[in-house]
């Protein structure tokens, strides 16, 4: 009976062992099919990017038979859309609306979350429900109403000497709403101890001077994640770019709007795939070395602000 007994458990844990093994193995294969799915696109337009033996058409080979730097050359320096150095221009304009979003934003989101977190007020908690179910929907359903309201105001569809309100426009359009998403902030200021703003209220410190001096120093984390959030929204955004600036005034456009035109606009040509190829690869390395750099304080940010307060 006990040798039985023995032998029954020993099969027993060779059948949950090779369960388990079977079980990881089907894992790794599905996780490693989806990460094909995503990998092969992003290197086919890197390898386009790059190709030397076809630089100025669509090419069927998946590999270069030569590499080359030509498409780089040919976007930097290039007019489109009758603007000189066109993708230039357009790199620059990303680049003032996603910092000035980035500092306006994180600044109201950052406020907000303290406010939600260390304050106590009438209507907290109703406001803290409305922000959740508006935060339920998405984003480019309110477009149509930021568009009007900025045409009304003359933010929108600018050309000319007026074109730079276009850019005015987009800034508000991507920074006005920031401080709904207050949330993981909320959920980091909630684990830092309420006993120091308190002693702080008691030692006559106003609340500004206690966000400000306190809570900020011991918030680097969620800073960091707040800035990148803030900073990659209106750097990879298409829609409200596309909508806001419209079709005039190229010299204003932000690069995913001038891109899109390159393939798709009024003077669209198929022979600038490679130079399109470029375009993406150089919008890609600002977003990849600020992960890459600010990876550490990423992850404390999301997973410090995932604390229920």
């Amino acid at each position: 009976m006990i040798a039985t007994g023995q032998d029954g458990t020993k099969k027993k844990y060779r059948s949950q062992k090779g369960a388990a093994i079977t079980s990881l193995v089907i894992h790794y294969v599905v996780l490693t099919i989806l990460a094909l799915i995503w990998v092969i696109p992003i290197l086919w337009i890197i390898l386009n990017a790059f190709r030397g033996d076809a630089p100025n058409s669509v090419s069927g080979d998946f590999f270069p038979k030569s590499v080359g730097v030509e498409a780089f050359h040919l976007l930097f320096t290039k007019s489109y859309y009758g603007v000189d150095f066109a993708f230039l221009r357009w790199f620059a304009n990303t680049l003032i609306v996603a910092v000035v979003d980035c500092v306006i934003s994180t600044i109201l989101v950052l406020s907000v979350a303290y406010c939600m977190s260390k304050l106590r007020f009438k209507m907290r908690k109703p406001f803290m429900n409305l922000t959740m179910i508006l935060g339920l929907f998405p984003g480019f359903m309110s477009m149509i109403a930021i568009y009007f309201l900025l045409k009304s105001i003359g933010l929108s569809g600018q050309t000319g000497p007026n074109a730079w309100l276009n850019v005015v426009g987009l800034c508000l359009a991507y920074s006005a709403g920031a401080g709904m998403g207050y949330q993981v902030a909320k959920g980091f200021f909630d684990v830092i101890p309420s006993a120091l703003v308190e002693s702080a209220k008691l030692d006559g410190c106003s609340n500004f001077k206690i966000f400000w001096k306190i809570m900020l120093p011991l918030s680097k984390p969620i800073i960091i994640y707040t800035a990148l959030m803030s900073f990659t929204g209106p750097w990879m955004d298409f829609i409200f770019a596309k909508v806001i600036i419209g079709n005039g005034a190229p010299e204003m456009w932000t690069v995913s709007v001038g891109l899109y035109n390159m393939m798709f606009g009024g003077q669209a040509d198929a022979s600038l795939f490679t130079e399109f190829a470029a375009g993406c690869v150089c919008v890609g390395i600002p977003i990849v070395t600020l992960f890459m750099f600010m990876q550490k304080y990423y992850v404390e940010g999301v997973t410090a602000g995932a604390v229920k307060g």
